[in-house]
């Protein structure tokens, strides 16, 4: 069953964010718009050059409003043990969920049951913590961050403007459709 357009369940989690541990739950989602990012384990090797990557995109995302969430199968403490011993975590500002119990793996779907780890997942979730976009990459396929902020412009289009759609390879301020019967088989 697919969850886009499902509302994400509750949970709470211990995280880290800049030096300290905080809880989250699915309310820290609601009235914003949000990125989860799954990734497998800390102290591995993909997983910091995306973790790095999408903390180069942390602004970006912050000025369009988003909030940033890693998770991993992990504790908060071996985040915060990672984030003071990796250069590319040590830049890391956005919060760093911990899910040792695989509740947040779970709910998202993402849990590989026989590893006790999570995939590759990307999340955008709206500001009534509504599913929008799902991404699910192989272990050892990186994401680009680049790519999720033109996702999250057109997401926050498509909802600001009821009835236009964003096609293939849209970018902020290019064309949108507005699907109607006399745009079939004209495309």
């Amino acid at each position: 069953m697919s969850l886009i357009g499902t509302e994400i369940l509750p949970f709470k989690a211990n995280a880290f964010q800049e030096g300290k541990f905080i809880e989250v739950s699915e309310e820290n989602f609601k009235g914003k718009w949000s990125v989860v990012c799954f990734y497998p384990a800390d102290f591995t090797f993909v997983c910091p050059t995306e973790l790095e990557d999408l903390q180069n995109q942390y602004e970006t995302l912050k000025s369009l409003g988003v909030e940033v969430y890693s998770v991993s199968t992990d504790t908060h403490f071996t985040h915060k043990a990672w984030h003071e011993s990796s250069a590319a975590i040590g830049k890391v500002k956005y919060i760093m969920i911990g899910d040792p119990s695989h509740v947040v793996s779970r709910n998202f779907d993402v849990l590989i049951e026989a590893d006790g780890l999570a995939d590759r997942g990307t999340f955008i979730i709206d500001p009534d913590g509504v599913i929008q976009t799902v991404e699910i990459t192989a272990g050892g396929i990186g994401r680009d961050a680049s790519a999720l902020v033109n996702k999250i412009k057109a997401a926050q289009y498509v909802r600001n403007h009821p009835g236009e759609v964003c096609p293939a390879k849209w970018s902020e301020g290019a064309e949108t459709l507005k699907p109607s019967l006399d745009l079939v088989g004209k495309i």
